[in-house]
């Protein structure tokens, strides 16, 4: 089976969250079972910065039409594997993938748009006749559509299906309608039953409508985002589509994610030897310059500082008497005004509290290895790797019932799950899961359990090929 993963990230070659990390190790495991896997990405500027050594040049120059301009496209591939980076100064020279500090990047329609294109007259100069073509997200929405009005009549694309997964609705791809005629779409497109989303073009709406097949991310949210409460709106086109919606869960790549091998850890362990994962937490504690006494739990978030991760609601619970019993660090960044509520409260409690504005691998690796519990109390969580991660270094996560995180944890057993996103609910079970740190023989039980669960790509993966199958039969 020949399959194209079509993205706008990738690890380790680019990255602003998970999508990447599903993208490029979705990549490795198809390569591990042995399936002909091509990745097709972006060139950004930190791609030829940082990569420059494994690049080379396919001598292979395009020139795509946007309405009456010409963008040159260069394309380099990765010497080892089949991974082609697509390039072009003006839309991807960039310091950053979609955005700088003054916000989103005005012209990213048509960046993706030139993308999308440049990635269908890649294929076809390399004489390359996919059997599954996987977007993702809405800056890859427009392939679907681009094969069906333009190319699906040609001999390359003849046998081509083509699957859409949604990895966070939220982030839809809306662009005002005067896009249409430079991106080559039809204006008759423009409506409801369309790519038209309130008064918008959609390319995340285009990679639904126009997909032989919708994934996302886990079954629960394959549900959620059939009602109005979830979909963004989306809702209505997507229970016209919904017997074309299948949810199927991320992975993590065990090769990264392992506390018995982390090179980033000082105390490599497995459940077997639970009393190295105490050394780490010691060591975390001094690194981090805080003051907790051993029989105290040690909390812990990691991720983006946003409304939909639940940081208000981890603020609000984080009250005098409740962080004099604890201790917690924090590693993001995100909204300015968490920040600055976070960076107020480390000022406030010194010895309790820990805040790392940014990203740092090895801190990150370090974080999940020497706390006890994770929070994780999103508003929604379409998957969520955190929980997985945290899991398999025996870190306990404290979460809100919702997406992956309902599928993936099991409440009292390798976790603890609330439903309602409220202060009231949070707490309840935060207090539980600290009750149940205080009883080590319990809390063992729960840090064996949890390690001991597969999250590991190879099923996901193996739920991905039975769906191309299905396609392909």
């Amino acid at each position: 089976m020949k399959i194209a993963i079509v993205t706008s990230e990738a690890t380790p070659f680019s990255k602003t969250g998970g999508l990447a990390d599903v993208t490029g190790t979705l990549f490795k495991q198809y390569l591990r079972m042995g399936h002909d896997a091509y990745l097709f990405t972006p060139l950004y500027r930190k791609i030829y910065e940082g990569f420059s050594d494994n690049l080379e040049d396919t001598n292979l120059e395009l020139n795509i039409q946007l309405g009456i301009d010409i963008k040159p496209c260069k394309i380099l591939k990765h010497k080892k594997h089949n991974i082609f980076f697509i390039g072009n100064q003006e839309y991807f020279g960039r310091r950053e993938l979609y955005e700088d500090t003054s916000g989103e990047y005005p012209d990213n329609g048509a960046r993706f748009a030139f993308f999308c294109k440049a990635f269908l007259e890649v294929i076809q100069k390399l004489q390359i006749s996919f059997d599954i073509i996987h977007c993702n997200d809405w800056q890859t929405g427009l392939i679907p559509l681009y094969l069906t009005i333009n190319l699906k009549e040609k001999e390359i694309f003849s046998k081509t299906h083509t699957v859409f997964t949604i990895h966070n609705l939220a982030y839809q791809g809306l662009f005002p309608p005067e896009i249409l005629g430079y991106i080559g779409i039809p204006y008759d497109l423009f409506h409801l039953e369309g790519i038209e989303f309130y008064g918008h073009v959609s390319y995340l709406k285009a990679g639904i409508i126009f997909s032989d097949v919708i994934t996302t991310v886990s079954k629960t949210y394959a549900k959620e985002i059939l009602t109005p409460d979830y979909g963004f709106s989306m809702d209505g086109i997507l229970r016209k589509r919904a017997n074309y919606l299948y949810g199927i869960v991320n992975g993590i790549d065990y090769n990264e994610w392992n506390p018995a091998t982390d090179p980033y850890i000082p105390y490599r362990y497995d459940k077997r030897n639970l009393n190295e994962k105490e050394k780490n937490k010691t060591y975390i504690i001094e690194r981090c310059g805080l003051n907790i006494e051993p029989q105290n739990p040690l909390l812990c978030f990691v991720g983006r500082l946003s409304y939909q991760k639940g940081i208000g609601l981890i603020l609000s619970s984080l009250d005098d008497k409740l962080i004099n019993k604890v201790g917690i660090i924090i590693l993001g960044r995100g909204q300015f005004e968490y920040q600055e509520s976070i960076s107020f409260l480390k000022q406030k409690f010194p010895e309790r509290v820990f805040f790392y504005n940014g990203f740092n691998e090895e801190l990150a690796h370090l974080i999940y290895a020497g706390c006890d519990i994770l929070l994780m109390p999103s508003r929604y969580e379409p998957c969520g790797l955190g929980q997985m991660i945290a899991m398999r270094y025996g870190n306990i996560p404290v979460a809100r019932e919702t997406g992956g995180l309902a599928d993936l944890i099991e409440d009292g057993v390798t976790g603890f799950l609330f439903k309602e996103y409220s202060k009231e609910d949070f707490s309840i079970a935060l207090k539980v899961a600290i009750y149940a740190y205080k009883h080590k023989k319990l809390w063992n039980s729960l840090m064996k359990e949890a390690m001991s669960r597969d999250f590991s790509w190879e099923k996901s993966a193996n739920e991905y090929l039975k769906l191309y199958s299905n396609l392909l039969s």
